[in-house]
């Protein structure tokens, strides 16, 4: 498997597909870069190098048992683009991945990107604060460590099945499969990892790396987010980025790479630079 060694030693997995302009995903909690494969094989399939990796701990990188904070998310995701020499790519993030990706900017600028895109991001603060009064009580993220430690594997199927794709809804159809593929990535991924990675997705405010953004920023984000809702992420962050577009899904749940992955591979696509000939 390729892998990239970080500076503690921390292997991590990435996969590569496609030839062509590079597009980086990051991805979200508790998965791992499967999570991208609808955008990864779509856009490989219209002239783009695809590269996704398994934050530490997730997926088949190393499970350190330190290191699982947003700075270090960042300073792997360097890593990769620096270890690959990778110029002019487009860096996308998903939830967590959101916030990995305004971090990598904010921590080392934007000399390897010409763009980038938050999708169902966590910035600018997932937490309720005097100052963030939008957010969310971190009563919500206790009661999420807690069931991780209880049971972690019945939580991942509570979310998948309920809130993260909006199967809650009424009159939603769920799909086994998305259920089933989320609580196998996520169980996947190291018990201490992940648990510690609940306070680096809530509690890290990503405001000044997201000002730091200098590149054009692509934001999508569903109106029946009930995971990151859409006013206290989506939308403060176009407002607090100049250069930034929102697209509003309307009435899209959080897990809109499965869920809305036509619509966003072809948004995607076209952020991108559109179609590429393909041999």
């Amino acid at each position: 498997m390729p892998t990239i060694t970080t500076t503690d030693g921390t292997r991590i997995y990435y996969k590569d597909w496609g030839t062509g302009p590079a597009v980086v995903f990051s991805h979200g909690w508790p998965l791992d870069a499967d999570s991208w494969e609808s955008q990864m094989f779509f856009l490989a399939s219209h002239g783009y190098r695809v590269i996704a990796h398994d934050r530490r701990g997730h997926g088949r990188s190393d499970q350190p048992w330190h290191g699982n904070d947003m700075d270090t998310y960042a300073d792997d995701l360097a890593a990769l683009l620096d270890g690959l020499d990778l110029q002019a790519a487009t860096l996308v993030g998903f939830s967590t991945g959101g916030g990995e990706v305004a971090r990598y900017i904010g921590r080392h600028g934007s000399r390897r990107l010409a763009r980038a895109a938050l999708i169902s991001a966590v910035p600018p603060l997932m937490l309720k604060t005097a100052a963030n009064p939008g957010g969310l009580p971190i009563d919500v993220f206790d009661g999420i460590r807690a069931a991780s430690v209880a049971d972690r594997s019945q939580l991942y199927r509570d979310l998948a099945s309920g809130p993260f794709f909006g199967f809650n809804r009424p009159g939603a159809k769920a799909s086994q499969g998305m259920i089933d593929a989320f609580w196998m990535q996520g169980m996947r991924a190291g018990h201490k990892n992940a648990y510690d990675c609940i306070k680096a997705f809530s509690e890290t405010d990503f405001t000044a790396d997201l000002r730091a953004i200098d590149v054009p920023l692509l934001v999508v984000h569903g109106d029946d987010d009930q995971i990151v809702p859409i006013d206290a992420a989506g939308r403060a962050t176009a407002r607090l980025v100049p250069r930034a577009v929102l697209k509003v899904y309307p009435g899209a749940p959080h897990g809109i790479t499965d869920t809305h992955k036509q619509q966003l591979n072809a948004d995607l696509l076209d952020f991108a630079g559109g179609a590429r000939a393909t041999s």
